[in-house]
């Protein structure tokens, strides 16, 4: 069958509707705290068609990492950080359409099957991760989004806000200025559009392709258009000069609660906006009947804190659940349609998940290199089926998680080990976790002298 993979980037399970009816689980953070809903009628619509997971989990954050874990079904976190694919990969793409660089005829004559990957997440192309995209048939961007280097004119005389007119969102506005007139111009609106397009040249040349859609919605900028934004902001917040992201911090320290109330409006209205969007394309898999013989899974990197424990954006403490516990919904043609599965499952499970569907066996890896991810196809066709007593999550050189889906352990990095001197793609250091004692009565500190460091044990239910 063919395989539509939509990854988007930083989306919150309890703003889809699928979960929770998308009532966000951090709204009462003040008696003015607005009280609403985030509508996702095409969340709710692929739903519907498929089978929603509740138990799914990351596994590598943040973003370059989680999409390592995707395309190689392997835990990037447990040997290195951010960075490119590497030589010996046995990257999804090339499992999927063969070695680089064949012409379509080949490929298909190899038995192989076309891929393409559209996307607007400049992460894929830019210095240090930038090779995601060399095993597909074929490949797509959508230039402009958050630092993107494009434009460079004019210096002066476009949109900013003053925060960001000395950081890297300083491209954004500029890319914006030159190419956003109507809501379809938006970055993420492009990339299902493009896909639309994709399909409908497409979908009846290949049999068992391989759609790959990365969407960096709803991650910041969030800069929703206006007419959502007054969903969830109709006061419109005293934010005269909001930046298009917020500082990754307690908010308390850093934000007012009017900015911090305007932030997570933009949030919800960046989800909003992505779900209409979506509808777009499930539009065209019913005038295009693809639904009939396509897979389409939908879900997203991780989470982001919204001011669960005291904090907003992410990357500052362990991957509690607004961070690592992440929707996964999977429409198969015939399987558990309108299902709920309890089953732990990760994003390492997509790999081998891709290649069933699609007709290529798993590679051949070594014993050093084993996959550890599991097919998902067998879930959807038994509902008792297993996947793992456990999913591992977390940063690498930083916080670690582990769960069996009713607790979970959370692990501190060894303070003593600072800094942490990786050779890598990327600069990133050490960070030191403020973790703090929290007084809800709903986490206890394990006093365990086989962990060096402080450490976290979390009920599920109540630390969402």
């Amino acid at each position: 069958m063919n395989v539509i993979l939509i990854l988007c980037d930083t989306l919150r399970r309890d703003h889809c509707g699928p979960y929770n009816g998308g009532l966000p689980l951090n709204q009462c953070w003040s008696s003015e705290a607005p009280d609403w809903v985030v509508p996702t009628p095409n969340m709710d619509r692929l739903a519907a068609r498929g089978t929603v997971f509740e138990q799914c989990y990351c596994g590598s954050t943040p973003c370059m990492p989680a999409r390592r874990d995707i395309y190689t079904g392997r835990y990037e976190f447990l040997e290195r950080g951010w960075g490119p694919l590497e030589e010996e990969d046995l990257d999804l793409p090339r499992q999927v359409s063969g070695p680089p660089n064949q012409s379509v005829a080949r490929v298909v004559a190899q038995g192989y099957r076309v891929s393409t990957l559209i996307s607007d997440h400049f992460h894929l192309w830019e210095q240090g991760s930038g090779n995601y995209h060399m095993g597909y048939t074929g490949f797509d961007f959508v230039r402009g989004c958050e630092a993107d280097a494009w434009f460079t004119a004019p210096r002066e005389g476009f949109p900013c806000p003053e925060g960001d007119r000395l950081n890297k969102n300083e491209r954004h506005w500029r890319n914006v200025y030159h190419v956003r007139h109507q809501e379809s111009d938006y970055f993420g609106a492009q990339v299902l559009q493009r896909a639309v397009a994709w399909l409908e040249r497409n979908h009846s040349e290949y049999q068992d392709f391989y759609l790959h859609l990365d969407i960096f919605d709803p991650h910041e900028p969030w800069d929703p258009p206006e007419e959502i934004l007054r969903m969830f902001d109709p006061r419109g917040y005293d934010v005269p000069d909001m930046t298009a992201a917020p500082p990754y911090r307690k908010w308390r320290e850093v934000l007012t609660e009017s900015q911090f109330l305007a932030y997570r409006a933009r949030y919800a209205a960046k989800v909003v906006f992505l779900d209409h969007w979506l509808g777009y394309l499930f539009d065209a898999l019913d005038r295009l009947d693809l639904w009939r013989d396509t897979l389409v899974i939908l879900t997203t990197d991780h989470g982001t804190f919204n001011g669960d424990h005291g904090r907003i954006g992410k990357l500052q403490t362990h991957e509690f659940d607004a961070v690592g516990h992440i929707p996964l919904i999977v429409a198969h043609p015939t399987l558990a349609h309108g299902e709920r599965r309890s089953q732990l499952v990760q994003l390492v499970d997509l790999y081998p998940t891709v290649l069933e569907a699609v007709g290529r066996p798993l590679p051949e890896m070594s014993a050093d290199r084993r996959l550890h991810g599991v097919s998902l196809l067998p879930v959807l066709e038994d509902a008792t089926a297993h996947t793992r007593d456990y999913a591992l999550y977390g940063q690498f050189g930083k916080s670690v998680s582990i769960t069996d889906g009713t607790w979970v352990l959370h692990q501190s990095p060894v303070a003593g080990n600072a800094p942490l001197n990786w050779y890598g793609y990327c600069l990133a250091r050490f960070l030191h976790y403020d973790l703090g004692p929290y007084q809800d009565g709903r986490r206890s500190v394990l006093a365990c002298p086989s962990w060096p460091e402080r450490t976290w044990l979390s009920h599920k239910p109540s630390d969402m």
